[in-house]
């Protein structure tokens, strides 16, 4: 559940004082008047209205009117902010500055990605050797006239012949795959439809893909999914021919992704089953090279424990798992004797997590993270430690990777006030060195501090939390401050950079990103101590980050904003029913707001690992229904102004969620403080193009700068 990082483009600033409009305004605003239904659940004995049952009905006239309404109020205020325009403009600026990714090598040639700062999508380049000319490969922004239509996977053939591309129309996790020829650029006439969860596994003249039946194109955006499935196409066939490899009736809420080693001889399927509450995950082999060419079980069943394969070593497994170990480790496997006590430990567990281990050059590369910030390692194939690699400081690396004869390979790092810069590692010498840094217009470093912090939460845990802010900050609890959250799925909420968020630091915001249970800060502990009926740790851990914020007067209630995306979308969801008198603005970015419901919906079904479920088990039922956002608003109660994004295309976490989060929270609001909904088109769980991305967080921005009370003027 993650969501897509955003661009920009436009003019230096400085900061004035300018009259903001009246908060009495808020008072003004009527709402669209939203229907209540008599609709009635009942989840072991208790019943649960769902007065906006309706608004599911995403193709519906109704939903539709109710739609343009209210867009219509949320983009009228919008419009009144006298300074939004400049906002975007200076936004804009700052983005725009050419971004790379790190190179890739098959063969002689070296890939990777550029944009030039106000593309809508990054082009792909090939170059012959680090020192070639660079030329296009493959230049997304040529798939649509507006811009929305991105590229969504690319993989590149073993002898780098051919490449594999899926495009996803305005922001849908649909994808659909096309095939070129690379030295010729010739586009061939292959099409894979209606795949999803999925990557291109090439194997000699073809590649694996995973795919569900096709739809009701009526329902395609919010229909459940089932009956994920695996298919072999070859170069130069319709879809219609492809090999069906595997799939399992018996089971359709799964999910089979298969990759291929290095050398192509194994296929490795990974199988979960996440809508039955299980976490972890199963692996299936297939050998090219055995007589018997079907998949046999390496790790048999589905359970609480992940497994990665990171390659083979001949026959051999090199493995990253969490069995028998939280905190992470690295085993060799013999499908031959697959049994546990036939595993060789290569890593042994150590205190700090495993973020991740690949293999390059020879080596094994391993990150670790202490205390949500990387450390870098360099073993030999045993597992005996080489060196450390020294990165330029406490922030988050990552890439470290490559094919087995590389000579060099490269990583990016980057932190809050540290825009991502690529590093070139030498395996021989083992030096790093600068490959390449970006210029980012007006942007100094020095001018910012970054700092981490540890709270306590309301059970006595111990939290970090990372703040960025403006050299010269007085702390006399004025400041405006926006607290960032997500605590859940086992993601790191780690140090990171973006240019877009200057336009905060620069007026003065004090920016938070606090680290919650439920990420995999500290390992699957920390992971499962905010997940189904824990989940309420995440919600105190974020409620006691701004009560520390407070209390260290780095601000204070009327000048806190929260945000969160997806599931952080539920989080800053609960937390304001919890706790509205502690923040001044919330930002709900396509949030999971149902939570009796998520399962209904496209692949809803596999967050019930992480979250239970309110169908199956009476004690998931009661923790879910204690803190769901949409049935624990309070009529009567002055929440805190709320602006809400979702997007027609968001076929992750469907708009319904948001629809009726947005129609609840209006009927209730008692205080003067607005509520809106703002709904994109032809955008997904993420901004579908820089244009996009631009315009909705300037929208974001000037909301919390407007009820901050901030009132900025951007300047040339």
């Amino acid at each position: 559940m993650k969501t897509a990082p955003i661009v920009a483009i436009a003019l230096l600033a400085g900061l004035t004082l300018a009259p903001v409009f009246a908060p009495a305004d808020a008072q003004k605003l009527a709402y669209p008047q939203t229907k209540k239904v008599d609709h009635v659940d009942t989840f072991f004995g208790v019943k649960v209205e769902d007065p906006y049952r309706w608004l599911e009905e995403e193709t519906s006239p109704e939903t539709a009117q109710w739609v343009e309404a209210q867009n219509k109020v949320t983009f009228a205020y919008l419009d009144r902010i006298p300074y939004r325009d400049a906002l975007k403009a200076r936004l804009s600026k700052l983005q725009n500055y050419a971004r790379f990714s790190a190179p890739s090598r098959k063969g002689e040639n070296y890939v990777f990605t550029k944009n030039d700062g106000l593309q809508n999508q990054s082009v792909i380049y090939i170059q012959r050797g680090l020192d070639g000319t660079p030329d296009v490969l493959l230049d997304p922004n040529r798939f649509s006239v507006d811009g929305t239509t991105r590229l969504a996977g690319f993989a590149l053939s073993k002898n780098g012949k051919y490449a594999a591309y899926g495009i996803s129309s305005g922001g849908s996790d649909w994808t659909e795959y096309h095939l070129m020829e690379v030295a010729s650029r010739k586009q061939l006439p292959d099409v894979i439809k209606w795949a999803k969860v999925t990557g291109t596994a090439w194997q000699g003249d073809g590649f694996y893909y995973s795919r569900y039946d096709a739809p009701d194109s009526s329902k395609a955006l919010t229909s459940k999914n089932e009956g994920h499935k695996v298919y072999f196409h070859r170069i130069g066939t319709p879809q219609v021919d492809d090999v069906l490899v595997f799939e399992d009736k018996g089971n359709p809420q799964r999910f089979h992704i298969v990759s291929t080693t290095e050398d192509e001889r194994f296929a490795v399927m990974s199988v979960s089953d996440r809508g039955k509450g299980k976490k972890g995950n199963a692996l299936l082999i297939r050998d090219r090279d055995a007589r018997n060419t079907g998949w046999k079980p390496l790790i048999a069943e589905v359970g609480d424990d992940d497994y990665n394969v990171i390659d083979n070593v001949g026959d051999r497994f090199l493995i990253e798992t969490n069995h028998g170990a939280p905190n992470g480790r690295v085993v060799l496997i013999d499908p031959a004797k697959p049994d546990e006590r036939n595993w060789k430990t290569i890593l042994a567990e150590r205190p700090e997590p495993l973020q991740g281990a690949s293999t390059a050059g020879g080596k094994l590369f391993a990150t670790y993270m202490k205390d949500v910030t990387t450390r870098a390692y360099v073993y030999d194939m045993n597992g005996k430690l080489q060196n450390e690699i020294i990165l330029p400081g406490l922030g988050s690396a990552g890439g470290l990777g490559g094919n087995n004869d590389d000579k060099v390979i490269f990583y990016t790092f980057s932190s809050f006030n540290f825009p991502p810069s690529i590093y070139k590692y030498d395996v021989a010498t083992r030096k790093s060195s600068l490959f390449r840094a970006p210029e980012i217009p007006g942007f100094r470093p020095a001018d910012y501090i970054t700092k981490q912090v540890f709270y306590t939460s309301k059970d006595g845990t111990r939290v970090p939390m990372f703040l960025t802010y403006k050299k010269g900050l007085k702390l006399d609890g004025t400041n405006p401050s926006l607290l960032y959250g997500y605590g859940g799925f086992n993601v790191s909420t780690t140090p990171s950079f973006s240019a877009m968020r200057l336009a905060l630091l620069e007026q003065g915001v004090v920016y938070a990103s606090a680290n919650l249970r439920g990420g995999s800060e500290y390992g699957e502990k920390w992971h499962e101590a905010g997940m189904k009926l824990k989940k309420q740790n995440v919600f105190d851990d974020f409620i006691a980050a701004g009560e520390y914020l407070v209390a260290n007067h780095y601000t204070s209630p009327g000048k806190l904003a929260i945000h969160g995306v997806s599931n952080g979308g539920l989080l800053v969801g609960a937390v304001a029913n919890q706790r509205p008198d502690l923040f001044k603005v919330v930002i709900q970015q396509a949030g999971v707001m149902d939570m009796l419901r998520f399962q209904k919906f496209t692949i809803g079904w596999n967050w019930i690992a992480d979250y239970g479920s309110a169908e199956a088990n009476e004690a998931e039922f009661k923790a879910l229904h204690a803190y769901s956002p949409i049935h624990n608003i309070k009529p009567g109660t002055a929440y805190p102004a709320t602006l809400i994004t979702t997007a027609d295309h968001d076929d992750r976490v469907v708009p319904a969620h948001s629809f009726k989060y947005a129609a609840a929270l209006q009927a209730a609001q008692a205080g003067d403080s607005p509520i809106l909904i703002r709904i994109d088109t032809k955008s997904g769980h993420g901004a579908s193009s820089t244009t996009k991305a631009i315009e909705q967080t300037a929208d974001l921005y000037a909301f919390v700068f407007q009820n901050l009370g901030i009132g900025p003027t951007f300047v040339p």
